[in-house]
């Protein structure tokens, strides 16, 4: 049967490449010739017995064109919505600005500082006697009260003196109605004696006119003149005696004996000996808490006032406040406080601001800086300040020592800053 002869259509030209049909069977039949090789090749397929590479290269058949693969649109994003996030922040700053700027100027009324301190009084137990430690009644770290008895020394010297003060106590009252008796004496003297020189005088007179007319010799006169005048010198010198006797008596005779100097000379002799014993016994002056007790043993000879221990008081506490000297522009006495202790965090005493020292700290050291000098740096001084603590009843105990920060309510606002108030000010007067 004879072949169709009919002319074959012309390929089209690809309008993507440019190329006509023609060239794009012919570039679709090598890349398939290619594609057959390479598995060939990679031994996936064998090439069929008796094919030819001439039978491979003439085209069986007329190949037809690839079909494009048409990608899909993509798709269309959709649009985000407008986040409010942005325009609340824009309006919240100049809210938070002027929030913070009312808080900044009417702010500042609290002045604080950490650099405080609880303070305490303290002192050295001792006593004004020397003697022997016979007794120790507290013990380490004991809580007393006023008048408790700490220690004591042995008394036996002590009522020996006493004893002897007494005695001599005795001896003088003694000696006083002694005086008071011879002053009566003297005065009883006196009077005899005065009562004696009328006679005298009279006996002096009658041999005086005997003597005259010759009747009587010239030794009866000097006799009764002589007894004349020693009559009246008796009277002088019972009342010189008398007067000695008075002032022995502090110039009255009826003064009470307990009221005569020497009785109470000796009275005071015997209140040092009462002194001196009771001072063997060594109490509390003040409610507190004892330290150091070990330091004291019983046997120990202790010399007049030389500390035994030390008591620190648990009721007279304050504040000692050093704050730096541009911290208390507002501060002054008579201001409360707020007062935090480290130890007790969330619990809060009030106090107030008892005084504030008229010299800083370093005024009162051993070299204070010398500022005449070249190499003076200026540091900013301290001044020592005290605060009382007010509420202590029902709190935790107070320690001397304990680290605490104190806020002082100065009442006074920070304001303005200065070259803002400048501007206002100058605003101010231009209008």
């Amino acid at each position: 049967m004879a072949e169709s002869t009919s002319p074959k259509k012309p390929a089209e030209n690809d309008p993507a490449t440019g190329r006509t049909g023609d060239q794009v069977i012919r570039l679709d039949s090598e890349r398939e010739q290619r594609r057959a090789n390479a598995v060939i090749d990679n031994g996936e397929l064998e090439a069929p017995v008796g094919l030819q590479p001439a039978a491979l290269e003439a085209p069986a058949k007329e190949p037809q064109p690839a079909p494009v693969a048409v990608a899909p649109p993509a798709p269309v994003p959709a649009k985000p919505k407008r986040s409010l996030k942005r325009p609340v922040l824009f309006a919240l700053l100049p809210i938070g600005l002027a929030v913070g700027g009312y808080y900044y100027v009417t702010g500042g009324q609290v002045m604080t500082t950490d650099n405080a301190y609880i303070q305490a009084q303290s002192l050295g137990v001792s006593t004004d006697v020397s003697g022997t430690v016979q007794e120790i009644d507290v013990h380490e770290n004991q809580s007393v009260k006023k008048g408790d008895v700490l220690f004591r020394l042995r008394p036996a010297s002590f009522e020996t003196a006493l004893a002897a003060a007494q005695a001599q106590l005795g001896t003088v009252r003694n000696q006083v109605l002694t005086l008071q008796a011879s002053y009566q004496q003297s005065l009883s003297q006196i009077e005899q004696a005065q009562a004696d020189i009328p006679y005298y005088e009279a006996a002096f007179q009658r041999q005086q006119d005997l003597l005259k007319t010759s009747t009587a010799s010239k030794a009866s006169f000097d006799s009764a003149q002589h007894d004349l005048v020693a009559a009246r010198q008796k009277v002088s010198v019972a009342k010189a005696q008398a007067q000695a006797t008075l002032a022995q008596l502090g110039g009255d005779a009826n003064q009470p004996v307990e009221k005569n100097p020497f009785y109470l000379q000796a009275q005071s002799g015997v209140d040092d000996a009462q002194r001196n014993l009771a001072d063997s016994v060594v109490k509390a002056p003040f409610d507190g808490v004892v330290t150091n007790v070990d330091a004291l043993q019983v046997g120990k000879y202790l010399p007049a006032s030389q500390p035994a221990f030390s008591l620190v008081s648990s009721t007279d506490l304050w504040i000692e406040a050093e704050p730096k000297e541009t911290e208390l522009t507002y501060v002054r006495p008579g201001q409360t406080a707020t007062i935090s202790v480290d130890t007790y965090p969330g619990a809060v005493w009030h106090g107030t601001v008892a005084s504030i020292s008229p010299a800083s700290s370093s005024s009162f050291s051993l070299l204070p800086a010398q500022n005449t000098t070249g190499n003076w740096v200026k540091v900013v001084q301290r001044i020592p300040m005290r605060v009382t603590v007010d509420d202590s009843k029902g709190k935790p105990p107070l320690r001397g020592g304990m680290s605490v920060v104190v806020d002082v309510e100065t009442g006074h606002a920070r304001g303005l800053p200065d070259f803002v108030a400048n501007l206002i000010d100058r605003f101010g007067h231009k209008s």
